[in-house]
């Protein structure tokens, strides 16, 4: 059995017409892509985890992953790298996660490869003298937020939305209050919570990203993380494109934008609402009762 992450019940696409924003300038480059472009994007991520190599010139290109993680995927990117040299090369997530043991595993390998992670959505050139590129207002939900953390350097454009969502069983994932759990299921929960605990610290993540992830019930829309919130939990590494994405003009800044999201975590006092109280029970049910699907 596996426990995963789910995806958000309410997916709220951002489906922009028109090329746009230029973020920053280069042979690859941070551009709002167009309506069918995303379209399209939307359906894959609906799939299994796909891995590409999008090349851009001169002598450049990144990892392309898009879908959700399976069992197979680890194997599918251990076929993808053989003969590959992949070491320090920046892969690119558009994901809504997926089972949690084998993002871990896969997270991993990103690691030992020191490769270098973001969001967006990579479009190769169509035509000759086109530009490779990668739209910013991409997903990294559940799971995939810890495939971003196993980057050794980690950046998120301001469009992307990195969101997260408690683990649960897949097959009672749609009446999750209704369904019951067996000390079984228990028992699989709180192993893989420990399991994902030491990788987030193994990686460099902060416990604040566990808090965040464990407190949203699969009966609420995922929480997306501000831009503090990205810094707090240690997701972001860096706020220069050109450290993911060498082949863009070092230094070139990411513009500065207002933070977005409202903090799940913002300081009760400072809102003026008193600090929530909870019993061990309440906590139990709140972040701990998750679920595994089954053998895939």
């Amino acid at each position: 059995m596996r426990v995963r992450f789910l995806k958000s019940l309410k997916l709220r696409w951002l489906l922009l017409g028109g090329a746009a924003l230029t973020v920053a300038l280069g042979s690859a480059i941070f551009t709002v892509g167009n309506t069918a472009q995303a379209g399209a994007t939307l359906e894959e991520r609906k799939l299994p985890m796909r891995f590409s190599w999008v090349a851009c010139d001169p002598n450049c290109g990144w990892v392309s992953a898009v879908g959700i993680v399976t069992g197979d995927t680890p194997k599918d990117f251990e076929d993808f790298a053989r003969g590959r040299d992949l070491n320090g090369a920046t892969l690119v997530l558009d994901s809504s996660g997926g089972s949690v043991n084998d993002a871990i595993t896969l997270g991993r390998r990103f690691r030992g490869l020191n490769m270098r992670t973001t969001v967006g959505i990579s479009s190769r050139g169509r035509g000759q003298g086109d530009q490779a590129t990668v739209a910013p207002q991409a997903y990294c939900e559940s799971m995939c937020v810890f495939l971003l953390l196993g980057g050794t350097t980690r950046y998120v454009p301001d469009a992307a939305h990195v969101r997260v969502h408690q683990i649960w069983m897949g097959d009672r994932a749609d009446d999750a209050k209704a369904a019951s759990y067996s000390a079984q299921d228990l028992m699989i929960v709180e192993r893989d919570i420990g399991r994902l605990a030491k990788y987030t610290f193994d990686m460099g993540g902060a416990g604040d990203l566990l808090s965040l992830a464990l407190n949203v019930p699969p009966w609420e829309d995922l929480h997306e993380l501000s831009r503090n919130e990205l810094r707090q939990t240690n997701l972001v590494t860096t706020d220069l494109v050109a450290e993911v994405l060498p082949q863009v003009k070092s230094g070139t800044p990411v513009a500065a934008v207002s933070a977005k999201g409202q903090e799940r975590f913002a300081d009760k006092a400072e809102q003026g609402q008193p600090a929530q109280k909870s019993t061990r029970t309440a906590e139990a049910l709140s972040s701990s009762t998750v679920a595994a699907t089954p053998a895939q």
